[in-house]
């Protein structure tokens, strides 16, 4: 009587009562609950104490299949002699009047001879005359050493129930009691019972929320994981979630009992539950009417079910939308498990119907169809289509794609159903890259416009140049050179001279081809391809940033055709970026975006391209704000070499991330035999990593390969990539300075033909090392000057880093190493002093960009050159001169920069370069911030001590 957990009050009952009994005084004690909550084992339980104390233990259970002979239950309960005659009268229906009075008198001949236990399981299946029987013989045990113990099933199910045992009974004949279910620290005792006290928290909590406090289902669980898992809850296995892993199925065939008991009612709402909970509709609330509508039951009993159900354990809440889910996913599992096809298609058909009659969302709707569309119903792709269409605006392309994928098995229109083919690949083609090639090629066939036969055709061939099958691309290409259309005609003429940089050879052939049509007759040119050409003719030195800037903004005021725009602003915005106009970079490419490009639009990977190569350019470039996600079912270690990983790589090495670089270029795998941009861009940023891990050979061939790949696509100018002068460096870390003379002087020649400080100061600094001595340190001074005086005049509204995002920062980027050799160079010429504020500059500067690696050359340079301590600190309140502080205070007042310079006497440019320094070593953007930053040090600005 003490094995059971939580049953103490059930157990002190059946105590209580069979002593009474025993004393001469029956009752009827009936256990009532739901199926599952342990009524059987309190009947066990009855039985084994009335015989552990003297009395005749009588025993019956009932069950659906024997209800139908009459009194089968009492007469299995008395088990009458064959002397008795009872089994004759059975089958005399004449004779049933006298049979209850025989069966009384034989109960009383039994309880003459010694106390007696009756225990009757599941009377609720007893036979209509057994329960009569039963109910009658309570209402006569208080005379007599007979106690009647009996379980019912009472559970609010869909269908009503019926009178119980105890209906007609005065309460003071019966004593109930219902079992509640185990409480969840009773169930976690039973579980570390069975795996052990050091069983994981995880492992304990699934058990129990897979038993749902009843502890039929408990234990039946507990008995397949011992099979299956004996050693579960330890090492970080997890609980199974699918019963296909449960063996032998103790746990399933205990659900599906609890399941049968309710009836098919309450069986047809749980089961439809489960398979909406299952297929998706966890993500939206199913409601009592939806539940009531896809099984056929009314919503009042519906609603009470779940609520009974939630309060048993079976079912909870969902924390996101609140709707019912099961309690665990082996629960609903097993309400599935074995459930025909059709009785599950069916379920999605009515809850399709039903939502679209309500109005829902159509991607609420559409998870139904995609399961099972309703055969014949004209309103099935209309309502997928706008669900893709949801999607797509939410980002979430892989929902999207399926909603296509069932909207082309409806029925539709040829021109439809192309239209629905080029929308699919271009959504495949951002998850699955080859997917969606054979979508748009069906389409193709399809289309009969000739405007959405080119669109189309400009998104196979964007496809097919991004699976590195650039002439197949440009065989599409020309398929469509017949086109009436000049509009048309541009549009594919513009699109090859783009799509043409993914070919080297087809690149040069296309923009020759263009060079030529542009000097004999540039009227048939649009504003786009003239756009590309300067593009062209910049990247292969032949312009200057200044000429190329200017033809740039001319041709963007041009009036163009829409189809045309974003080819303009893809090759304007590439442009500008090399140019440092980088508030014109972000111009072009917002103005080219805001045409909501399809993924497979020649120009979208260019402009976001040029928006990554802008972003790196500021020195913000990060991998969280430029994610470059493997598409599926690529392998790790095949990832594409791509300009996002590059500019990841060459950021985490200036952080001093070398290790997380290092396993982004493992997880690249570079074909030799390909060719495109991206793929030189990759190898120089790899020849970054490699140099800062000192393989410098190993860096130089990656620079080396990289340069032959770009002057055989005719890229020359430095402005695009810096590999001569990256080559010339591990020539110098080799000992090899002849090697990387050459090297740095072409660098240097095609530079100052670009012209921009940038550009400019790199290949000086790489020239002056190169050539050493004197000259050399002339060189890295010019370099120094350059970076230095080519930062743009500061915004003083607006501070440093403002408006352009920082064109300063920019240049910083190269002026940093500029400063480290420079001071190197100044240390060897013995002149240590002037090194040392070049080198503790440079330090300032990279610690404010986040440049780990450049910081800590500079720091090694200074501790090189003699210096005893490091470098004195160079950003915060505590960095700044007198002088600066007090022009900050001024301007924190509200004071204009004209102002200041009136009452300190200096010119206003004095000022502005102040405040600009000033916004620099605060680490702010805007004038408005000055009080906070200022204030944050804890000092006064007030203080005479600070004034300049």
């Amino acid at each position: 009587m003490t094995t059971l957990l939580e049953r103490e009050t059930a157990l002190a009952l059946l105590s209580a009562e069979a002593e009474r009994a025993r004393a001469g005084s029956g009752r009827l004690v009936l256990f009532r609950g739901p199926t599952g909550t342990g009524r059987s084992a309190l009947l066990d339980a009855a039985a084994r104490h009335g015989a552990g104390n003297g009395m005749r233990v009588l025993r019956a259970d009932c069950s659906a299949e024997g209800a139908g002979t009459a009194f089968g239950t009492v007469l299995r309960l008395l088990d009458p002699p064959p002397c008795a005659g009872l089994d004759d009268d059975v089958h005399r229906p004449s004779r049933h009047d006298g049979l209850p009075a025989r069966l009384w008198r034989l109960l009383r001949s039994y309880a003459a001879a010694s106390p007696l236990l009756l225990t009757v399981d599941d009377v609720h299946l007893a036979d209509s005359a057994s329960r009569r029987w039963l109910a009658e013989a309570a209402r006569r045990l208080s005379e007599l050493p007979v106690l009647l113990v009996a379980s019912e099933r009472v559970q609010y199910d869909i269908a009503p129930p019926g009178h119980g045992l105890a209906h007609a009974l005065s309460p003071a004949l019966v004593r109930a009691h219902a079992p509640a279910p185990l409480s969840p620290a009773a169930a976690a005792a039973l579980v570390r019972e069975a795996f052990g006290a050091d069983a994981s928290d995880a492992w304990v909590d699934g058990c129990v929320r897979a038993g749902a406090g009843l502890p039929l289902l408990l234990r039946a669980l507990l008995d397949d994981l011992r099979a299956v898992v004996p050693d579960g809850g330890r090492d970080g296995v997890a609980l199974p979630e699918s019963c296909a892993d449960l063996y032998p199925g103790a746990y399933a065939a205990a659900v599906l009992w609890w399941l049968d008991s309710a009836g098919p009612e309450t069986a047809a709402v749980a089961r439809a539950l489960a398979e909406l909970e299952a297929t998706g509709e966890a993500h939206t609330q199913v409601t009592d009417e939806l539940l009531a509508e896809v099984s056929g039951a009314g919503v009042a009993r519906v609603s009470g079910w779940i609520t009974a159900m939630t309060r048993l354990g079976l079912l909870r809440r969902d924390p996101g939308h609140g709707g019912p889910v099961f309690a665990h996913p082996l629960l609903r599992g097993a309400l599935l498990d074995g459930r025909p096809e059709e009785d599950r298609l069916a379920v999605h058909r009515r809850a399709a119907a039903y939502r679209y009659r309500r109005g829902d969302r159509a991607e609420a709707v559409a998870r139904h169809l995609l399961r099972a569309h309703p055969p014949g119903v004209e309103w099935v792709t209309d309502v997928l289509l706008d669900a893709a269409q949801e999607a797509a605006g939410a980002g979430r392309d892989g929902d999207a794609a399926a909603y296509l994928r069932g909207a082309l098995d409806t029925p539709m229109p040829r021109e439809r159903r192309a239209a629905v083919l080029t929308r699919l690949g271009a959504l495949e083609f951002t998850t699955v890259r080859s997917a969606g090639i054979p979508r748009l090629t069906e389409a193709l066939r399809l289309q009969q416009g000739p405007k959405d036969r080119v669109l189309t055709a400009l998104g196979l061939g964007t496809a097919l140049v991004h699976r590195g099958e650039a002439r197949a691309a440009f065989d599409v290409l020309r398929g469509l050179d017949d086109q009436d259309d000049p509009v048309l005609a541009r549009t594919v003429q513009t699109a090859a001279a783009l799509l043409s940089d993914h070919d080297r050879d087809i690149r040069r052939e296309v923009h020759q081809r263009l060079r030529e049509t542009a000097e004999r007759r540039p009227g048939l040119l649009s504003p786009a391809v003239r756009t590309l050409l300067v593009r062209y003719e910049a990247a292969a030195g032949l312009l200057s940033a200044e000429a190329a800037m200017r033809q740039v903004r001319e041709l963007v005021a041009v009036p163009e055709d829409r189809l045309l725009l974003p080819y303009r602003m893809s090759a304007a915005s590439t442009v500008a970026q090399w140019a440092d106009a980088l508030e014109d970079a972000d111009r072009f490419v917002r103005d080219g975006l805001t045409e909501r490009l399809s993924p497979l639009h020649p120009a979208h990977h260019a402009l976001l391209n040029t928006r990554a190569d802008t972003a790196a350019a500021r020195g913000r470039f990060t991998t969280a704000e430029f994610p470059d996600r493997r598409p599926a079912g690529v392998p790790a270690g095949r990832a594409a070499p791509t300009n996002y990983r590059a500019h990841a790589v060459i950021s985490l090495v200036r952080a001093g991330r070398t290790a997380d670089a290092r396993r982004i270029v493992s997880d690249v795998h570079v074909d030799e035999e390909t060719d495109g941009w991206q793929l030189n861009r990759f190898l120089y940023a790899r020849g970054v990593l490699r140099a800062a891990e000192g393989d410098h050979m190993a860096a130089l061939d990656d620079f080396l390969d990289c340069g032959r790949r770009q002057t055989a696509r005719d890229i020359l100018s430095p402005s695009v990539s810096a590999w001569r002068s990256a080559a010339a460096e591990c020539h110098l870390a080799l000992g090899r300075p002849q090697e990387a003379l050459p090297l740095a002087e072409e660098e240097y020649r095609l530079a100052a033909v670009w012209g921009t400080p940038r550009v400019l100061g790199r290949a000086l600094r790489v020239l002056g090392a190169a050539t050493g001595g004197r000259h050399g340190l002339e060189l890295t001074g010019q370099a120094v000057t350059v970076l230095r005086d080519g930062a743009p005049e500061p915004d003083p509204d607006a501070g440093y880093a403002a408006a352009d995002g920082a064109p300063a920062r920019a240049l910083d980027i190269e002026l940093v190493p500029a400063l480290i050799t420079h001071g190197r160079q100044l240390a060897a010429a013995g002149q240590p002093r002037r090194a040392r504020s070049l080198l503790r500059e440079a330090a300032a500067t990279a610690d404010r960009m986040g440049a780990g690696r450049p910081l800590a050359e500079a720091e090694q340079a200074l501790r090189d050159s003699g210096a005893r301590r490091g470098p004195a600190r160079h950003t915060g309140a505590d960095a700044l001169t007198d002088s600066e502080r007090r022009i900050a205070t001024l301007a924190a007042d509200g004071r204009s920069n004209a102002e200041i310079g009136a009452l300190l006497h200096l010119a206003r440019r004095t000022v502005e370069t102040h405040l600009t320094s000033t916004y620099r070593k605060l680490g702010i953007r805007r004038r408005t911030e000055l009080r906070a930053a200022l204030d944050g040090d804890g000092t006064d600005p007030s203080d005479d001590r600070h004034a300049g």
